[in-house]
C-alpha cells in the first residue's frame, strides 16, 4: 500500500491553497496513494506566529464545513483517505482538528490536538481550546490510522495510547520551523515512538516562509523498526510517496516483545 504526504506552502488565500491541495492529491492517487495527508493547518497561513488574535472564531471553520465537504467528494472520486488538518470552530471554541475521511467519503471523526503549547512563533494557546476528543484510532479502507497533531508527538503516554487502540499507522501533521530544535531531533523522536509501538509513523510538515517563521518541510516516513524509510526534501514543496507494508507491524519488537512484557497493573500504581 502506498501513502502520500503533501507539503506544500501557504498564501494567505485559503481557496487558492485549498486548490493547490486538491492538485496534488489528484496527483498522488495517479500514482497509487491510498491514504494522502497534509501538513498542519495546511491550506491557511500558520495563524499562531502571532500573539491576541482580535477575533480568533472567525479564523476558524465548522467540521463538516466546507472544506471537509470538498474534500469528501474528493474522497469518494478518488477512493482514497483523506488526513486534513483545520482551524475548527465548534460553538464558542476553537480547535487544531484533524477530520479524517475514508475512501468512500465517509467522515469518520476528527482528532483535535490535545496538548497546546506557547512560545515565541507557536503563541497557540491564544488560539486553540484543548481537544477533547481523546486519541481517536479510525478502521479506514486501507489500515487503522491515528493522529498525533504537531506538538501532542511530544507525549509518550498520547503515542503509546494510538498504539493500544491497534494503530498501524500515525500521521503526525505539523508545522515545525526551521532551526526551531537542534537537527534531527524530529526523527528520532518518531523513530524512537514507531520503535516502541510497533507502528508507522508519517510525519508531514508545512513549509515555506511566512510573516514570522520558515518551515522547514522535511517530511517523512518511519517503520516499526524505527527506521526512516523516505524523506522529503528541505524548503521544497514536494509529494511524498511511500510503500507501507502492514505485514511488518507483526514482526516489531514492540509487537513481538515489549507489549507482551508490559506491567500495566503497576502503572496504574505509579500515575
Amino acid at each position: 500500500m502506498k501513502i502520500a504526504l503533501i507539503q506544500q506552502p501557504c498564501t494567505k488565500d485559503k481557496q487558492e491553497n485549498i486548490e493547490r491541495a486538491v492538485k496534488a492529491a489528484k496527483k498522488a492517487a495517479l500514482k497509487g496513494a491510498k491514504i494522502i495527508a497534509f501538513a498542519e493547518l495546511a491550506f491557511e497561513p500558520f495563524y499562531p506566529q502571532h500573539k491576541n488574535p482580535q477575533n480568533r472564531l472567525s479564523l476558524a471553520e465548522p467540521i463538516p464545513g466546507p472544506t471537509t465537504e470538498r474534500f469528501i467528494k474528493l474522497a469518494e472520486e478518488l477512493g482514497v483517505v483523506f488526513v486534513l488538518n483545520l482551524y475548527e470552530r465548534d460553538g464558542d471554541r476553537a480547535y487544531d482538528t484533524s477530520p479524517v475521511i475514508d475512501a468512500d467519503g465517509t467522515l469518520l471523526g476528527t482528532t483535535r490536538m490535545v496538548h497546546i503549547t506557547d512560545y515565541p512563533g507557536f503563541h497557540e494557546q491564544d488560539y486553540y481550546d484543548p481537544g477533547d476528543h481523546g486519541a481517536p484510532v479510525y478502521q479506514t479502507e486501507f489500515a487503522r490510522i491515528g493522529v498525533a497533531i504537531c506538538y501532542d508527538r511530544h507525549y509518550p503516554e498520547y503515542m503509546r495510547r494510538l498504539a493500544l487502540q491497534g494503530a498501524e499507522i500515525v500521521f503526525v501533521p505539523q508545522a515545525g520551523a526551521v532551526g526551531e530544535w537542534p537537527e534531527g531531533l524530529y526523527e528520532a523522536e518518531m523513530r524512537v515512538a514507531s520503535f516502541q509501538n510497533g507502528y508507522f509513523t508519517a510525519l508531514c510538515n508545512r513549509v515555506g516562509k511566512e510573516e514570522v517563521l520558515e518551515f522547514a518541510g522535511e517530511s517523512f516516513v518511519c517503520d516499526p523498526f524505527g527506521q526512516v524509510i523516505a524523506r522529503a526534501a528541505s524548503g521544497k514543496d514536494e509529494i511524498l510517496l511511500c510503500d507501507i507494508d502492514l505485514k511488518r507491524i507483526k514482526e516489531s519488537p514492540a509487537k513481538r516483545w515489549f507489549f507482551r512484557d508490559r506491567r500495566p497493573e503497576l502503572y496504574k500504581k505509579w500515575f
